[in-house]
């Protein structure tokens, strides 16, 4: 019965995913900007990350420019593919210590939409080709 319904809009579903997950990147990169890198750097430096002055204009960006493409369907898996590090990387270092719940949950899930997105693509409704 639901297939009846909801198969017809199947092609929409990866432009689904692919909004909402990059409105959580692009809003977190735009606060960590608009707050300051430097705040996101004493943040990093406060967990024991590496190199915090390097890493955190990147990560910035990744998420900004990683969010909009995921958006708009551009470079979806390169983005996809960043991410996925920045996913990585802030459950090793940060929220793996503070447990699963009101820690790394929100990464798993945010990791898992990612993946599907590397895996499956853009789909078909999106701006620009993929990498």
């Amino acid at each position: 019965m639901l297939e009846k319904i909801f198969g017809r809009y199947r092609d929409y579903s990866q432009l689904v995913l692919r909004v909402f997950l990059g409105m959580v990147f692009l809003t977190h990169g735009t606060l960590k900007f608009l707050s300051g890198v430097q705040v996101f750097t004493g943040y990093l430096e406060q967990h024991g990350v590496p190199l915090p002055g390097l890493i955190a204009p990147i990560v910035i960006a990744i998420e900004f420019v990683g969010g909009l493409g995921l958006i708009l369907g551009a470079s979806t898996r390169l983005a996809a593919f960043l991410l996925s590090g920045v996913m990585v990387v802030a459950m090793l270092t940060v929220t793996f210590k503070v447990g699963f719940a009101g820690g790394y949950d929100i990464n798993v899930a945010c990791l898992g939409g990612l993946l599907a997105l590397l895996l499956a693509g853009p789909g078909k409704v999106a701006v620009g080709g993929d990498l």
